[in-house]
């Protein structure tokens, strides 16, 4: 009789699937019309999806199935739910279009974690920064609007349209790009020393959130979002000009 195998990894692999029970379960409750507790869910989703990380690198227990299992469950949690949430909320009006744009998140998302995977062994200056808006943060984002900016009217009928498209538009081309986006911070004084600013940052963005009992997470995201794109945009103007300043200065001579 063959004896059951059973590895460190277990914990966090539990964990990983937490996650995606959770984002299946997010699904279910947006299809019945319950969008709050889909949204929940999808929120209990990223701690999970944050706490399996954490387990495995706290037991030296990362592997290469972990890190595939954690996406094909992120793809769910943070790309399907999300996307079919818009639907349900948004899109459901606008035919066959509506669901093409329901789905670019899941879409860019999908994409965005096969990159990834295969960029595992070359991250960004020691986990530092992700190359491309991480789903979680993407999903964060879009569930966000969804319960604390749709339903509150800050809009118009004509400019809500219009933000809806244009901030599914945004999100799923800022997971697919090539810009450098901050890693969450650890809260201990080594990543204080290393990036105080991003830091202050982040933590003034957890608690405003939580005073403001979520309202805050979007515009917060947004700021996110927006601050990495021009910090890649000088980055990409500092790249394009140095190489004329050589050649201006070897002409000289």
């Amino acid at each position: 009789m063959a004896k059951l195998r059973i590895t460190k990894s277990l914990v966090p692999n539990l964990l990983t699937l937490v996650n995606l029970y959770a984002g299946f379960s997010a699904i279910v409750y947006i299809s019945k019309g319950d969008i709050e507790r889909g949204a929940l869910f999808i929120l209990i989703a990223a701690i999970f999806d944050m706490l399996d990380g954490v387990m495995a690198r706290l037991i030296n227990a990362t592997s290469e199935f972990g890190a595939e299992l954690d996406s094909l469950c992120d793809v769910v949690s943070f790309g399907v739910a999300p996307s079919f949430m818009l639907y349900q909320v948004f899109f459901i009006n606008y035919s066959d279009i509506g669901i093409l744009f329901a789905a670019l998140p899941a879409l860019a998302g999908a994409s965005r974690l096969a990159r990834f995977n295969i960029q595992l062994t070359d991250m960004i200056e020691d986990k530092l920064y992700f190359k491309g808006l991480p789903i979680p943060s993407a999903a964060l984002t879009i569930v966000s609007y969804i319960i604390f900016i749709l339903p509150n009217n800050y809009m118009n009928e004509s400019m809500t349209v219009i933000a809806t498209f244009a901030l599914v538009i945004f999100v799923a081309y800022a997971m697919i790009s090539d810009i450098r986006f901050d890693n969450i911070p650890r809260p201990n004084k080594k990543s204080f020393r290393e990036r105080p600013v991003v830091s202050i940052i982040f933590a003034i963005g957890l608690v405003a959130s939580i005073v403001s009992k979520g309202i805050f997470v979007f515009p917060f995201m947004i700021f996110y979002i927006v601050v990495s794109g021009i910090r890649h945009l000088i980055r990409f103007f500092q790249m394009d000009v140095e190489p004329e300043e050589e050649i201006d200065d070897a002409e000289e001579n």
